[in-house]
C-alpha cells in the first residue's frame, strides 16, 4: 500500500491482470486451446503431406525412367548399332551407364570389362535425383501380371546380364525394373518387338498393381 495525499484513498501498487487479454481479444484459455487445435491438425497433416512428398519423387522417378529408356532407344537407332543400359549395384544403390556394342556382336558384359563396349554417357543413380527414392521391391509384393512370378527381392528383373538392349531397329529386350520411395512402390516395364513402356503402381490396400 502506498500513503496517499490527505483527502484522497490510497492506492495498491498491484495490477490485477483480466482474465481476457484486450476488451475485444481471447482469453489465455482460448488462446492455449486454439494452439492445442493447431498442434493436434499438424500432427495429422504432415504425415500426409510427408506420404504424398514421397509418392511424388517415386512417380517422377519411375516416369524419368521410362524416358531414359526412349532416349536410349532412339540413341542406338541414331547410331545404327545396338545400345545398352547397363544396371549395377554400387555401394549399397544401382547405378545404369549406357554403353554401345564396339564389335558388332550386342553389348556384353565381358565386352563391357574389356573396354570393347564402352561407355557412351555418365553413369546416374535415381537416388541421387530423386531424394528418398531407389531401385528397390517391398517385401511380399504380387506378380504385376497373372500367371507370372513374383519379383522377390530383386528390383532388376532384366536376365542375368542386368542389361536392357535396344538395336538399330528398334526393338529392346523386355523386363521390369521396380522403384520403390520410402512408403510407395512403382514398376516401369517396356515390351521387346515395340520397347513401349507401361508404368504401374502397387497399391497396398488392395494387393494389386493398377497401371497409371
Amino acid at each position: 500500500m502506498q500513503r496517499g495525499l490527505p483527502g484522497h484513498e490510497p492506492r495498491c501498487l498491484f495490477v490485477h491482470l483480466p482474465m481476457r487479454l484486450a476488451d475485444s481479444g481471447y482469453s489465455l484459455v482460448e488462446l492455449m486451446l486454439a494452439m492445442a487445435m493447431i498442434a493436434t491438425l499438424s500432427a495429422i497433416a504432415i504425415p500426409r503431406l510427408t506420404t504424398s512428398l514421397d509418392d511424388h519423387r517415386a512417380l517422377g522417378a519411375a516416369r524419368y525412367l521410362s524416358t531414359r529408356f526412349h532416349r536410349t532407344r532412339m540413341e542406338a537407332i541414331t547410331r545404327s548399332n545396338e545400345v545398352a543400359l547397363r544396371f549395377a549395384r554400387v555401394n549399397g544403390h544401382y547405378s545404369y551407364t549406357p554403353h554401345a556394342d564396339g564389335n558388332g556382336n550386342g553389348v556384353r558384359n565381358q565386352d563391357i570389362a574389356n573396354g570393347v563396349d564402352r561407355p557412351i554417357g555418365p553413369s546416374e543413380k535415381l537416388a541421387d535425383q530423386f531424394t528418398g527414392v531407389d531401385f528397390g521391391v517391398l517385401a511380399g509384393l504380387p506378380a504385376v501380371e497373372s500367371g507370372a512370378a513374383p519379383p522377390g527381392d530383386d528390383p532388376i528383373k532384366l536376365g542375368a546380364s542386368n542389361l536392357l538392349s535396344f538395336s538399330a531397329n528398334g526393338t529392346s529386350s523386355t523386363g521390369s525394373v521396380y522403384v520403390r520411395g520410402r512408403h510407395s512402390q512403382y514398376v516401369v516395364r517396356i515390351y521387346g518387338v515395340t520397347a513401349k513402356t507401361r508404368v504401374l503402381k502397387f497399391w497396398p490396400d488392395a494387393n494389386q498393381w493398377r497401371p497409371l
